[in-house]
């Protein structure tokens, strides 16, 4: 996103374009797990194989300014697993990163926020979990790939929605 063209060929990332003006860029400055939970609570027994469990996934994004600039976004992903009414497993995990929004146009601030950046914590988060549900003595979890997009219309229409009543 922050790599320029000019006559063709691909500029430095940063490089800035004709007449001087650089382009929009996103910076990762940290990236951190913030929070992590995994709860096993019916162990040993829900380690034996039984039938397939039902997974139920929740993922959320918040973001926080922390100058003009440079912004906290929380990437939340909660999950619980689990068989014939028994829990096999529940986790919770905060994944944050500080970014950096230069040059990006005012109205394109929150949809960077809450698109692009948690679209590049998502590998990691999703690592993080399916190491904690293996570590915890279950096949690793691979979360599937989260359109973030939708997920920005959805949140979009709940703030709207209270709005317009």
């Amino acid at each position: 996103m922050a790599t320029t063209t000019n006559g063709g060929q691909q500029g430095a990332p940063g490089a800035p374009q004709a007449g001087g003006e650089q382009g929009p860029q996103i910076s990762v400055l940290a990236q951190y797990t913030k929070d992590l939970s995994f709860e096993n609570p019916n162990a040993p027994r829900s380690l034996q194989p039984s039938q397939q469990p039902s997974i139920n996934l929740q993922i959320n994004v918040n973001s926080k300014p922390l100058s003009d600039t440079d912004f906290e976004i929380e990437l939340m992903v909660e999950g619980k697993a689990d068989t014939a009414g028994t829990v096999l497993f529940t986790f919770e995990l905060v994944y944050a990163g500080v970014f950096r929004l230069n040059n990006v146009p005012a109205d394109s601030v929150q949809a960077i926020m809450m698109i692009e950046c948690p679209r590049l914590l998502f590998p990691y988060a999703r690592e993080i979990v399916s190491a904690a549900v293996r570590n915890g003595g279950f096949p690793p979890l691979m979360i599937d790939p989260v359109d973030f997009v939708a997920l920005y219309r959805q949140k979009l229409a709940q703030t709207q929605a209270p709005a317009s009543n």
